[in-house]
């Protein structure tokens, strides 16, 4: 008989505990894809639920590729099994890219939680995930917020949250759990898809890391991306305190006394926010640089015109924004 507890309950259990993730009589939804992460974290969640009395969901979303046929059903008749909900979104467009994948998911699962009144999305993505998503964005150019993607918990709407509880399992734990409770894995052909950068990174890069240079890669990418959550988490908090004492009134204009005392790495974090709030697309690196500049910039000094139109300038002690 195999036995139903095992060191991996035992140390889900705890980092619930610990990092107060899930609290008791929640109602989840769960995200389960049919492969080895998701349904690994639904057999852990659904053992757990003694202790924490949690009421559970299954959300699957069908992007409608050609290597999808069939996995619905699939995790439908899991749901069936296990005598839990079962929630389905299909796509209306095939994605094409890994991007519009991903956003296409987290809004179809965003919809799904609003339509049943959960509060709670849980995912499982893992310490494997983690690392991955650091190492694509590091090639990508990402600053700290990029290499420290994939947080614990984050808010998808001001209702929703998102949370993943298996950040310290890695991929190689989820199988070997799969495999000793005999899970149905669906093998997903597109994770095999080498023209999306994730799978090569997943089956080239970080194995070619693990054989020449640390075969623990994944741990330490991980606790990278871990200690650099802790430093966003702070900057975004001190740059969103100084933003509060420079911003001012109509027109909106930002106080260049005040922002000169700032570290530079406060400084852009302070104009990007600023930015954020004001342009209807996510400010790039260039723009906020040019917003920083002007702090030391002389009188009459002007930005590029951002989307949009506006521009910023610099009038005696302000940076005034003009849209």
């Amino acid at each position: 008989m195999i036995n139903s507890w095992t060191i991996l309950h035992a140390r889900v259990h705890q980092t619930l505990r610990q990092r107060q993730l899930l609290k008791k009589g929640r109602r989840l939804l769960v995200a389960v894809s049919g492969g080895q992460d998701s349904l690994c974290l639904m057999k852990l969640l659904l053992d757990l639920q003694p202790k924490w009395n949690w009421q559970l969901a299954i959300a699957h979303c069908d992007h409608r590729w050609s290597t999808d046929a069939g996995i619905a059903k699939h995790v439908e008749e899991l749901a069936r099994q296990w005598k839990i909900p079962f929630y389905l979104k299909t796509a209306e467009q095939i994605a094409e890219t890994e991007a519009a994948a991903r956003e296409w998911r987290y809004h179809a699962l965003i919809e799904i939680a609003q339509e049943q009144g959960f509060e709670t999305i849980v995912t499982g993505h893992t310490l494997s995930d983690r690392a991955e998503t650091l190492l694509y964005n590091l090639i990508r150019g990402a600053g700290t917020d990029g290499l420290s993607a994939l947080a614990w918990q984050r808010s998808l709407t001001p209702e929703i949250e998102l949370i993943r509880p298996l950040l310290n399992v890695s991929r190689a734990e989820t199988l070997e759990f799969c495999q000793k409770f005999q899970l149905p894995v669906w093998e997903d052909a597109a994770n095999q898809n080498l023209n999306y950068a994730r799978n090569r990174i997943r089956t080239d890069l970080l194995p070619y890391l693990q054989t020449h240079f640390n075969p623990q890669v994944e741990t330490a990418l991980a606790r990278t991306a871990e200690l650099l959550r802790a430093e966003v988490e702070y900057l975004e908090a001190s740059a969103s305190q100084l933003l509060q004492q420079a911003i001012t009134g109509e027109p909106i204009k930002l106080n260049r006394f005040c922002l000169r005392g700032a570290p530079l790495a406060l400084q852009r974090r302070v104009m990007r926010q600023f930015l954020q709030q004001y342009l209807s697309e996510a400010p790039t690196f260039e723009q906020i640089e040019a917003l920083t500049h002007l702090i030391n910039a002389p009188n009459r000094t002007r930005t590029p015109p951002f989307p949009g139109g506006a521009v910023a300038e610099v009038q005696g002690d302000w940076i005034i924004l003009r849209c």
